[in-house]
């Protein structure tokens, strides 16, 4: 995943839904109930972990039992030192304190708990990338590391790239966002290269063992809110000689392993993207901005993304400052002109009849009156002088040319092109003469797209006709 264009825009829920979520994960709230169980009599050794004489005493406090107590209740711990829940006041004595961050949970901002709990995040993801060290132990009970094949850096890496494909499936305008995404599918997009036709024996065994790796991890992640995660069905890692329990089911995808973001997980993703240095924007980012940002911000937005950032942005204003504001940053020459224009027109589809002051104002403007005529017919307004045959011609390369910069030769453009042929006779001798910087583009893109080879070959006549009139 490159940083080098934007995201696409996600939907987070309110930060104090989000709070709540996040004091109510198993992780953070084991972590917050043993920082407030620790006193003077709780030592720790010198790695800040809690010693092993008191771990019995804290997986009580947590009420958990079994042979994983002891690990959860250790985990929980280093969690709220992590988190700055607790404090080390002696390293020698190995005394600690109640953390500074501790009573944020309770009296802070929703911000304040959020922060706190990113930073448990952070110890669990960097949990995460360690290997199981249990088949490590030498007879001394020391670990034998010149034994393990693991380098950290990478292992980080391949998390954050799996969660990383896992955020933009989430965020996707064609995903609903609480679709879990199947284990072996999120695997393959970090493994498999994108030009691979069929995979070989080689990378679907690669594949095979980073669904393994990422089964152990995604249990790890579950307990601190990142992610909702159904696990690879045991039955499935059995032995190749062993009867299965029950009848297996083999086109049940989800045996094999089901993940998703929580909405909790997704704002703690796009945090840790931000601060990545990745462009990773979210709906109402723009909602105080002011209509050029908005205008700007939305062009490479999906429609549903741009229509929801759009509605916040009108709801802070008055219908018409807010339609003067937008026509006025709908202006301009620039390749970037045609687009914000359409984004315009667009915002002004969701305000009604009293932004038509706004509208009238600008019948006469050359880049402006052709959409206020548009806007003015769908909305029944009467006297709506006729366009001349030129502003309808400059339109026409206007919407042409955000649409390209919108969309590239997707299909509904391929039939606009097609329909405007079809529909205007002497389209092309016409239409070159039109005084627009996009005109030489958008008929070399009509050429392109036409599949009529002679259509085509007027078109791109006309485009050089076009680009010789503007001096290129």
């Amino acid at each position: 995943m490159s940083d080098s264009s934007p995201l696409p825009p996600v939907r987070l829920h309110p930060e104090a839904e989000l709070a709540r979520d996040a004091l109510s994960t198993p992780l953070l709230s084991r972590a917050a109930r043993l920082a407030r169980w620790a006193g003077p009599d709780t030592r720790v050794d010198a790695g800040g972990g809690l010693v092993d004489e008191q771990l019995p005493a804290a997986a009580e406090v947590l009420g958990l039992s079994g042979d994983d107590a002891a690990a959860d209740a250790s985990e929980a711990w280093r969690v709220a030192v992590d988190a700055g829940l607790v404090e080390v006041v002696d390293e020698e004595e190995g005394t600690v304190r109640a953390g500074e961050d501790l009573a944020l949970l309770t009296g802070g901002s929703p911000q304040d708990v959020l922060a706190v709990w990113l930073a448990a995040l952070e110890t669990v993801l960097a949990d995460a990338s360690v290997p199981d060290l249990d088949g490590l132990v030498d007879e001394d009970g020391e670990v034998d590391l010149s034994a393990l094949d693991w380098d950290p850096e990478a292992e980080a890496e391949f998390l954050d790239g799996v969660l990383g494909n896992l955020y933009l499936l989430t965020a996707g305008e064609d995903t609903p966002g609480d679709a879990p995404v199947p284990l072996p599918a999120l695997a393959a997009s970090v493994i498999v290269p994108s030009d691979m036709g069929e995979p070989t024996n080689d990378v679907l065994e690669q594949v095979s063992d980073a669904m393994m790796r990422l089964d152990d991890q995604f249990r790890m992640l579950e307990p601190v809110g990142l992610v909702a995660y159904r696990p690879v069905d045991e039955a499935l890692m059995a032995d190749a000689d062993e009867e299965p329990a029950a009848p297996v089911d083999d086109t049940d995808v989800s045996r094999y392993g089901m993940v998703r973001l929580t909405p909790l997980g997704l704002y703690g993703m796009r945090a840790r993207l931000l601060e990545a240095g990745f462009e990773a924007p979210a709906v109402g980012d723009l909602a105080d901005k002011g209509a050029d940002a908005l205008l700007d911000g939305t062009a490479t937005f999906p429609p549903g993304a741009a229509q929801a950032e759009t509605e916040q942005w009108l709801r802070r204003r008055e219908v018409l400052a807010a339609a003067r504001e937008l026509l006025a940053a709908a202006r301009g020459s620039d390749a970037g002109a045609p687009l914000r224009r359409l984004r315009c027109q667009q915002a002004l589809s969701l305000v009604g009849a009293a932004a038509e002051p706004a509208l009238r104002e600008v019948l006469d403007d050359a880049e402006l009156g052709g959409l206020a005529r548009v806007w003015l017919s769908e909305h029944g307004a009467v006297d709506v002088p006729a366009p001349s045959e030129a502003m309808v011609y400059w339109l026409t390369i206007d919407t042409v040319a955000a649409q390209l910069a919108a969309e590239g030769n997707s299909e509904e453009l391929r039939a606009l092109v097609e329909g405007l042929a079809r529909q205007h006779g002497g389209f092309f001798e016409a239409v070159w003469r039109v005084d627009h910087p996009a005109t030489a583009d958008v008929l070399e893109a009509m050429g392109r797209l036409h599949p009529d080879k002679k259509v085509a070959k007027e078109a791109r006549k006309a485009a050089f006709k076009a680009r010789s009139q503007q001096g290129g």
